[in-house]
C-alpha cells in the first residue's frame, strides 16, 4: 500500500507540475500574440516606430501602427478604444484636449522634443522681418501659445506676465513691428509659408512642408527645460497593465534613438 500511495503520489506531482508548465506556455503564447495598436501621425516617425515594432516583439507585443493624418484624431481614437495607445503629442497639448473634450489619458513614457523654430522664405534674421509683416502661427491652443512665446523671446511681441503656455493673440500687449498674427491648421501653416512673411512652425511639420532648419529657420525656442516634450500615452485606467512597459521600452532604447537621429537630422532630441 506505501508502494501504491508513493506512485501515485508521484504521478500526481507530474501530472500538476504539466499542468502548471502547460499554463506557462498559454501564457507566453499569449504574450508573444498579444496585438496592441498604436496611433501615430504619418511621416518620418512611420520609420521610427516600424524599429520600435521590431523591438517589441522581443518583448511579446504585435505592435500595429495605426497611421493619422492630423493632430486631433489620435486622441479621440484612444479615448473610443480604436486604439491602445498613442505617441505623437506633448503635455500642454494633452492638457487643453483633455479640458475641451473630457478624455482620460494619461502619460507613460517620454518619446522626444522638437523645438518649434520661426521659418521664412524671404528673411534671412527675425532683424529683418519688416512692419506690418504677416506671421503665421498653428491655431491649436497649446501650439499657439507655444509660437506666441516664441515670438516674445525673440522682442517681436510682449505677452502678459501671467499669460503662460497657453497664451493666445489677445495676450499681447505691445506689438512694436505691428505684425499680423494669422492662425491657421498646425498642418497648414507650414505649407502656406510662400504666402506669409515668416510662420512658427512646429518642427515634423515643417519637414513635412520641406522647410530646411539650416536655411530657412531664423528662430528656434529653448531647449533647456522645454516643456514639450513628447510622450507614448493610453487610456488612465490602462496604465498600470504589463504591456504599457513593455511598449515604452521597446521605444527608449539605443537602437530605436539611432533610428530617430539618422531621420530627424538633428532637428528633433530624444527626451528620455
Amino acid at each position: 500500500m506505501s508502494l501504491n500511495l508513493s506512485k501515485l503520489t508521484r504521478r500526481a506531482a507530474l501530472a500538476l507540475s504539466g499542468a502548471a508548465m502547460a499554463g506557462l506556455l498559454s501564457t507566453a503564447a499569449l504574450a508573444e500574440n498579444a496585438k496592441v495598436k498604436l496611433g501615430i501621425i504619418g511621416g518620418e516617425d512611420e520609420a521610427v516606430w516600424a524599429v520600435a515594432a521590431e523591438q517589441a516583439k522581443a518583448k511579446g507585443l504585435d505592435l500595429e501602427l495605426v497611421v493619422f493624418n492630423d493632430y486631433t484624431q489620435p486622441n479621440e481614437a484612444l479615448q473610443n478604444g480604436e486604439v491602445d495607445a498613442n505617441a505623437f503629442q506633448h503635455q500642454p497639448y494633452l492638457d487643453a484636449q483633455i479640458a475641451a473634450h473630457g478624455y482620460t489619458i494619461t502619460p507613460v513614457g517620454l518619446t522626444a522634443v522638437w523645438p518649434i523654430g520661426l521659418y521664412s522664405k524671404k528673411y534671412h534674421s527675425v532683424a529683418e522681418l519688416p512692419v506690418g509683416a504677416i506671421v503665421g502661427i498653428p491655431n491649436d491652443p497649446a501650439n499657439a501659445g507655444r509660437a506666441l512665446n516664441v515670438l516674445a523671446a525673440q522682442g517681436l511681441i510682449k505677452l502678459k506676465d501671467d499669460a503662460g503656455i497657453l497664451a493666445t493673440a489677445a495676450d499681447i500687449t505691445e506689438n512694436p513691428k505691428k505684425l499680423e498674427i494669422k492662425e491657421l491648421d498646425a498642418g497648414v501653416v507650414g505649407r502656406a509659408i510662400e504666402d506669409l512673411d515668416a510662420a512658427v512652425v512646429n518642427t515634423d511639420w515643417a519637414l513635412k512642408s520641406g522647410l530646411v532648419p539650416e536655411t530657412d529657420r531664423i528662430a528656434q525656442e529653448a531647449v533647456k527645460d522645454n516643456p514639450y516634450n513628447n510622450f507614448i500615452a493610453v487610456k488612465t485606467d490602462r496604465k498600470d497593465e504589463a504591456w504599457v512597459k513593455d511598449l515604452v521600452a521597446s521605444y527608449q532604447n539605443d537602437t530605436v534613438k539611432a533610428e530617430f537621429d539618422k531621420i530627424y537630422k538633428g532637428t528633433g532630441i530624444s527626451a528620455y
